[in-house]
């Protein structure tokens, strides 16, 4: 290999090394300019904490508050996995009965997208009074709210496959429910991970509002009671954590599809080893 070559593939490496330390630090250095620019904000023009509290507001109210906090925030995280996982399991199952059937999908369809356009804060009372005020709303909420997204992308991963494929597997002598075994479901899975990090961070919203709604516990009911008390800071403080938890949640199932769906992605992760990509 002549010196050139190894100069070459050398100033790559080099490159590559620098791209992956940049994604690594990118996201912190986001979330730290922002709050920094959010403290220099409120410093600068003035805020009121009552409209708008620093960043060192909200953490001051955290950590007087964090017993509370961590309470209500491991109570809303286990009701919304709850809620996720229910979702999980029944979208997986019918969105492979919607992808796979031009009759289930004609049939359902049109009430799975009428259910979906209601509010959900406007089923809360509802749940409230066949369950009463405790977890189970909370959980069905966020049941409801996760379950679309999906349906929508496991059918739609199933019902893309090539029909001329589907035809050469049946010539092949494959029955239908191998054809959505070995390749309706491989074809659904970056569809599905795809959805699973849409509904792991809108299951929150469902949790929150059943517990803002039916107050017993969970960060909705922390926020609520801060709410009534003026306590603006400790509401951000809410707010962020639960933010901070969606993140986290997220990130879990990024980590889940790059091991399990790794070559949907192998082109674009190969685009971030090239120089000057």
């Amino acid at each position: 290999m002549s010196s050139k070559a190894q100069t070459r593939i050398e100033a790559m490496a080099a490159s590559a090394r620098r791209r992956r330390t940049l994604q690594a630090w990118l996201p912190w250095l986001v979330i730290a300019g922002t709050f920094l620019a959010w403290e220099l904000a409120t410093d600068l023009f003035g805020i009121s904490t009552f409209i708008l509290p620093a960043p060192s507001d909200v953490f001051a109210a955290a950590v007087k508050w964090w017993k509370p906090l961590l309470d209500d925030s491991i109570h809303t995280l286990l009701s919304t996995l709850a809620g996720f996982g229910l979702a999980v399991v029944a979208g997986l199952l019918l969105g492979i009965a919607i992808g796979s059937s031009t009759l289930v999908y004609k049939g359902l369809y049109p009430l799975l997208i009428a259910f979906n356009s209601i509010p959900k804060v406007a089923v809360v009372p509802v749940l409230i009074i066949w369950f009463g005020i405790g977890v189970w709303p909370a959980i069905i909420t966020a049941f409801l709210i996760s379950f679309f997204p999906i349906v929508v992308n496991v059918a739609t991963g199933i019902a893309t496959v090539e029909p001329e494929l589907r035809d050469v597997l049946r010539a092949l002598g494959a029955k239908p429910s191998d054809i959505i075994r070995k390749v309706g479901l491989p074809r659904a899975m970056p569809y599905f991970f795809a959805s699973l990090k849409i509904a792991i961070t809108v299951a929150f919203v469902g949790s929150i509002i059943a517990e803002s709604v039916a107050p017993n516990a969970g960060i909705g009911r922390l926020m609520m009671v801060a709410s009534s008390r003026f306590d603006v800071p400790l509401v951000f403080a809410g707010l962020i954590v639960t933010g901070m938890m969606g993140i986290m949640l997220y990130w879990i199932a990024e980590f889940i599809e790059r091991r399990t769906t790794g070559w949907a992605t192998r082109g674009q992760d190969a685009q971030n080893f090239t120089p000057g990509g």
